[in-house]
């Protein structure tokens, strides 16, 4: 997993009003949970633009009073109408010990459902990943080239290895759906052809 670099500077005193008065200096509060105490801190909110705005789940090396922690992002909350990032919560990375992360989903290909005039479906953009910190994936690709119209993408087909994926089993990722401009599957003819000929 990639990592980005935070300068933070360590908060002293806390609550809504501290807080308030953080944003209005275009910095945002936050906290590391996770390791012997938590770490309150805010650091200036461009400092976060490669960590939040990006495809890939990273983790983030955090300088706090001369210390550096590793840490991902547990949790971020956003102003709901500006959505100028407001608070994030971070879980400290500690070696050989599982933490579970939020990891997107990225989608490879274009489904042949979809060029058959199906209508993609994607129900789950990001998964639970449960690793130790060496086994964190920056993101999981799913190949859906060959996904057809009436079939389905579940959580238990995906590939896990050396993580745990969090989410229910039988959950759908993403589903291939038929639609009025939808066309027969050449293939799907040509199969029904060959069995009613060798019957």
């Amino acid at each position: 997993m990639k990592s980005v670099i935070i300068e933070g500077a360590l908060r002293t005193e806390l609550g809504s009003k501290e807080a308030k008065a953080l944003r209005s200096k275009d910095l945002v509060p936050c906290v590391i949970y996770g390791g012997e105490a938590p770490i309150h801190f805010s650091a200036p909110t461009k400092a976060f633009k490669d960590l939040v705005y990006t495809p890939e789940a990273k983790m983030a090396a955090i300088t706090v009073d001369g210390k550096t922690v590793n840490a991902v992002m547990q949790d971020i909350q956003f102003h709901p109408v500006t959505d100028e990032i407001l608070h994030i919560d971070f879980i400290q990375l500690i070696d050989g010990k599982p933490v579970t992360v939020e990891i997107p989903v990225n989608l490879i290909g274009v489904a042949r459902g979809v060029r058959n005039g199906g209508k993609m479906k994607v129900v789950i953009r990001k998964v639970k990943v449960k690793a130790t910190p060496d086994n964190l994936p920056d993101g999981i690709n799913l190949n859906i080239e060959n996904l057809r119209i009436g079939q389905a993408i579940r959580v238990n087909q995906v590939p896990s290895e050396g993580f745990e994926i969090l989410n229910a089993a039988n959950a759908v990722i993403v589903s291939i759906k038929t639609s009025r401009n939808a066309v027969a599957d050449v293939d799907d003819e040509e199969e029904v052809a060959e069995e009613a000929a060798a019957e």
